[in-house]
């Protein structure tokens, strides 16, 4: 993103009236590190960044945990501003102040809650996203209408559904549940719907899957699990795995019950010997469930 965008907002903080330096590093999961962090912090204490001063993280996903890490962290909390620039940062991770690194232990092990003063979504900025990456942001629409929205599930079956619709509607849909449960004590985790096994298939990768990718398989699974299981009166993984298949999202994990269990049980979300999955009641809304660590693995194959 830098090579196509930094010029243009370096001019615009320079014209209004700012003193901006810059701090590139590689896109991608694998740079998702504490070592980057280190090196944004050392960075910033070298240009001498005060309270009084913002951080501006342009670019995805992986580009906003970092910068928002270390705005939380530099002098014990600076400001920074989200300005996303693909569809998945746009209506999911630039929103509700996650923030964070990965670790060899697993995704996002480390982090804070820390809220941007500003989030900016500047729809031409998506025209140059490779379409991967807009199947990315697909995925995670489609958990936002799977779990809270059942008309928004119905628009992504639509024709040619509107960029800025959706990430308008589930900016709000997140947001909403942000404003009620900020540090993810109660109904926040039913955004995490699909994302246990997703992050586990992230892991079992390498990183090499995408996150949004790795979410598509996480909601059909789970949702195939809870169904076999008897957690859920029907099969929602069928209208879930329908709709994703339709943008040739993939649907089917490639790495098994217990390879996937055990990047489970590393996870986070786990407390003492249960983990936390989200279920659906219906479509457009969800619940939290417990499994045990010794039923995980079983649970698992009842949704590959």
């Amino acid at each position: 993103m830098a090579e196509l965008y930094a010029s243009t907002l370096l001019i615009s903080l320079t014209e209004g009236g700012y003193e901006p330096c810059v701090f590139r590093f590689e896109a991608g999961e694998e740079h998702k590190t504490i070592a980057t962090v280190n090196d944004l912090v050392e960075y910033m204490a070298r240009k001498g960044l005060t309270r009084s001063d913002a951080v501006v993280a342009l670019g995805g996903g992986v580009t906003g945990d970092i910068a928002g890490f270390a705005a939380s962290i530099y002098m014990r909390g600076i400001r920074y501003v989200q300005v996303p620039t693909s569809l998945l940062a746009c209506l999911d991770s630039s929103v509700g102040g996650k923030t964070g690194a990965n670790l060899a232990a697993g995704k996002n092990f480390v982090g804070s809650f820390w809220q941007p003063c500003m989030v900016i979504c500047d729809y031409s900025l998506l025209e140059t996203l490779p379409h991967e990456y807009y199947l990315d942001g697909i995925a995670e629409a489609v958990k936002c209408g799977a779990i809270m929205d059942a008309e928004l599930f119905a628009y992504l079956g639509n024709v040619s559904p509107e960029a800025r619709r959706i990430i308008k509607k589930c900016a709000e849909i997140k947001a909403g549940i942000v404003e009620k449960d900020e540090r993810e004590e109660g109904i926040r985790a039913i955004l995490n719907f699909g994302h246990t096994i997703g992050h586990a298939i992230e892991k079992c990768s390498g990183y090499t899957i995408s996150h949004g990718h790795a979410v598509a398989i996480g909601m059909v699974v789970i949702s195939r699990a809870a169904y076999h299981k008897g957690l859920c009166r029907e099969n929602f993984s069928i209208p879930i795995g329908n709709l994703l298949t339709r943008y040739e999202l993939p649907v089917s994990s490639p790495f098994n019950a217990g390879d996937l269990a055990e990047a489970v049980l590393a996870d986070k979300k786990r407390s003492g010997s249960h983990s936390k999955i989200i279920v659906l009641d219906r479509i457009g809304q969800a619940r939290s469930e417990e499994i045990s660590v010794t039923a995980m693995r079983d649970f698992i194959a009842a949704g590959l």
